[in-house]
Formats: C-alpha cells, sequence, structure tokens
C-alpha cells in the first residue's frame, strides 16, 4: 500500500486509465466478501449456514457507514502522535472535491477512500470464521463496529498513513499482512479465549456441509484479491503493481500444493478443503510480500506459508482453544510467515530498494518486520479479548446452549438455508405383493 495524506496544490494531472483500473480493483476487492461468506458458510454445519453468510455480509453494512462518518478520516487523516489520523475534511466525505486527487497520485482521493473501505469491510469479516456457531448477531453487529473503530482504523493509520509508527519505521506491508490478516487473525484468538468452545467441541463431528461451497468461495477470494494486491500499489505506472499480480498467482500456486502435499503425507489424502485453505494461506502470505519479493522469492514464500499454515490449524485440538474455521492458524499464522519473510527473500529491486538477508541486506528489514508485526499482533488481541469481555458481560456474546445445539439459523434469522420440505417429488409409490403365481413380478402402483 501506498498511502499518503497531504493534499498537495501542485498534484498531478488524474489518470483515467488508474483511476479506472482503480475502480476495478475496489470492485474486485469487493466481491471477496461474498466469498469469504461463501468460503465459510461451506465450511460450517448446515444448521449455522445463515449465520456465517450474515456475519461477512452485515460488514458491508456497518462499516460502509463508519468509514463514511469518520472511518476515513482516523486511518488516512493527519497523523495525530503516530497512532491515528484525523481530517475534519474526510469526515462525511465531506470537504473533497470530485476532482480533488490524492497526493502524489493520478487518482481521486474518492477512489482511493472508496478503495480502503473495501478492505476495512473485509478485515472485521475475517474474524467471523473463528467464531462460528455460537454468538448472537446484536452483539456480532456491536462487536465489529467497536472493533473497526478502536482498532482497525488506528491499525491502518499506523501501517499505512504518512505519519503512521510502522509507516515511518519502514515496516513493509504492501497490501495487508499486518493491518488485514494478522490484526484480524490477532482478534479471533482474543475472542474465542473470551467467549469459548462450540458444545461439543472435539467432541461432536463439525465436518463441512458443502465442499463445492468452499471451492466457489475460494475462487471468489483468488480471482478478488488480485484486485486486493496489485490494486495496492495505485497505479500501473512503474511495473510495482505487475510484479505484485504475477506473484500472488505464483505464491497461491505454490502454497496451495505444498498444503497438499503435506495433507497427504500427514493424513494420507488430497482434500478439495486442502486445497482451498492451503490457496488461502498462499494469498495471505504474499499479501504484505508481493511487492518485494521475485518470483522465485514468491514460490518461497508460498510453500513455506502452506506448510506452516497446514500445521497450524492442528494446534486448536492441542491447546484447546475453538478457533472454528481456522482463522489463527491461517490468517494470523499465514499473515506472520509473509510479513517476517520480507526480511529474508526482498530483493530491494521491488517496491522499495529495502534488500532482505538473502540479497546482501543483513537483518535490519526483519527487526523492522518483526516491530510491526508483534505490535499490531499484541495490541489486537488484547483490545479485541477487552472489547469481547465488555459485550459479553453486558449484552452477552453466545447464544443459549440450546439454540447453539438446535442451530442459530432458526434463533438469530429465523430462516434455514435449505428446505427440505418439497424434497420428495412427485406421487408416492408402493409395491404390491407378488401374484402367487411362480416368477410373477411385482409392480407398482400409485398410492
Amino acid at each position: 500500500m501506498a498511502p499518503a495524506i497531504t493534499l498537495a496544490a501542485d498534484a498531478p494531472t488524474l489518470s483515467a486509465a488508474n483511476t479506472g483500473f482503480m475502480l476495478i480493483c475496489s470492485a474486485l476487492v469487493l466481491i471477496m466478501t461474498p466469498g469469504l461468506a461463501f468460503f465459510y458458510g461451506g465450511m460450517v454445519r448446515v444448521k449455522s449456514t445463515l449465520n456465517m453468510l450474515m456475519m461477512s455480509f452485515i460488514s458491508m453494512g456497518i462499516i460502509t457507514i463508519l468509514w463514511v462518518l469518520y472511518g476515513f478520516s482516523m486511518a488516512f487523516g493527519t497523523d495525530s502522535g503516530s497512532i491515528v489520523g484525523w481530517s475534519s475534511d474526510f469526515v462525511g466525505l465531506s470537504g473533497i472535491g470530485k476532482m480533488e486527487l490524492w497526493d502524489g497520485y493520478t487518482i481521486p482521493i474518492y477512489v482511493f477512500a472508496v478503495f480502503q473501505l473495501m478492505f476495512a469491510i473485509i478485515t472485521p469479516a475475517l474474524i467471523s470464521g473463528a467464531l462460528a456457531d455460537r454468538v448472537k448477531f446484536t452483539a456480532w453487529s456491536l462487536f465489529i463496529a467497536l472493533w473497526a473503530t478502536i482498532v482497525y482504523f488506528p491499525v491502518a493509520h499506523w501501517v499505512w498513513g504518512t505519519g503512521g509508527w510502522a509507516f515511518e519505521l519502514g515496516v513493509i506491508d504492501f497490501a495487508g499482512g499486518t493491518a488485514v490478516h494478522i490484526n484480524a487473525g490477532a482478534a479471533a484468538l482474543g475472542v474465542i479465549l473470551v467467549i469459548g468452545k462450540r458444545v461439543g467441541f472435539k467432541k461432536d463431528p463439525m465436518r463441512p456441509h458443502s465442499l463445492p461451497l468452499v471451492m466457489l468461495g475460494a475462487g471468489l477470494l483468488w480471482f478478488g484479491w488480485f484486485g486486493f494486491n496489485a490494486g495496492s500499489w495505485l497505479g500501473n505506472d512503474d511495473g510495482v503493481g505487475a510484479l505484485m499480480f504475477v506473484n500472488t498467482q505464483i505464491a497461491t500456486a505454490a502454497a496451495m500444493l505444498a498444503w497438499l502435499a503435506y495433507e497427504k503425507i500427514r493424513h494420507g489424502a488430497f482434500t478439495t478443503l486442502g486445497a482451498a485453505s492451503g490457496a488461502v494461506a498462499g494469498l495471505v502470505a504474499i499479501t504484505p510480500s508481493g511487492g518485494a519479493v521475485s518470483p522465485l522469492g514468491a514460490i518461497a514464500v508460498g510453500a513455506i506459508a502452506g506448510v506452516l499454515c497446514a500445521m497450524a490449524v492442528g494446534l486448536k485440538y492441542k491447546f484447546g482453544y475453538d478457533d472454528s474455521l481456522d482463522v489463527v492458524g491461517v490468517h494470523l499464522v499465514g499473515g506472520v510467515a509473509g510479513s517476517l519473510l520480507i526480511g529474508f527473500f526482498a530483493t530491494g529491486g521491488g517496491q522499495s530498494d529495502a534488500a532482505g538477508l538473502f540479497y546482501g541486506g543483513g537483518l535490519d528489514q526483519f527487526w523492522k518486520q518483526c516491530a510491526g508485526v508483534f505490535g499490531v499482533l499484541a495490541y489486537s488481541l488484547v483490545a479485541s479479548a477487552v472489547l469481547a469481555f465488555l459485550i459479553d458481560k453486558t449484552i452477552g456474546m453466545r447464544v443459549p446452549e440450546d439454540d447453539e445445539i438446535a442451530g442459530i439459523d432458526q434463533a438469530e434469522h429465523a430462516e434455514t438455508a435449505y428446505d427440505f420440505s418439497g424434497a420428495g417429488g412427485g406421487a408416492a409409490t408402493r409395491t404390491v405383493p407378488p401374484a402367487p403365481v411362480a416368477g410373477a413380478a411385482s409392480k407398482k402402483v400409485d398410492a
């Protein structure tokens, strides 16, 4: 990501090509949230499908309004203490001219704002996968409103806003390894430590009800991620966005293959769920690093992340935290891996001249990456746990146990994902006993 803050009087001329490209990228990032809803929705049991879909969809409503009212100002306004931004012109997007350009770029501020909005939407939606089956919809809605305000908007400023401490330190996060994936993964861990396990965790089978939906969701995520990543350079003028596009594809493929190889060795099968999860792990890992590494580096980043994430998803059974759909195992671990590997594989010839250990840069960039990774992780983990605790002690975070067992869809939404009432179809039939003649065949007649 390459944001800027101060509006320049002599800004470059608006580029119709870059503006159109960024609008398309914004739409691609938005489609990732419904893609995520399908990805998560297919992985839960039938009785939780609609709730899982709605936990993503509601983010598109709540976060959009908050972003317009004050979120954009907090994330990308004038810096205050390297912690948060604020610009009155950005409040309500009311003081922005339609032709006013983002400082140093050839796209309007409106376009930059809407592109960043799509990131703000999907980040809290990512958290929802860890909380499947057991959270009140009103509590979830309140949580994401507070979480975006207290956690996401400030962290986005740290990482991408001029004056933010991570930005000024030189932490590389091209499109959201820290601000999106580590942020969401740490938040998921913080919340599940507060609200506890699902009824039947480690006892009842909790298999995905629709692997085709999972694959559809993964495909939409993969497709939309090109806008997520390549668009984060805010233009197409110097080839860095093209490098990121290519590396996104390469790392995703490498991670999927690495996950499947690990799965075959460890469990004896190549699963569709493993293929989908491996692809997402690769997308997560290349998000912070793809503008800094070479295509060969992207293979390494993807393969390492694929194996690490495949190993990490089993930790919840060892340590007893109920991360329903492996948000911690994929997004937190993948985000950490992709961010830290910049310190080893950055070539110095991509988005900046910062080089990693394997390209003669020593460990200087690695320590910067550590500061960004663990600073965001710690803040999000603690703040998210505190928010969940406060909500749980006031309006309550969890649905009643009976509702969880019977199905959160019916309890929270008064609907079910699938209507089986007409599944039989046609007229019922019965079998007539055979006639008392040797060899006579039975026959069916309408009941």
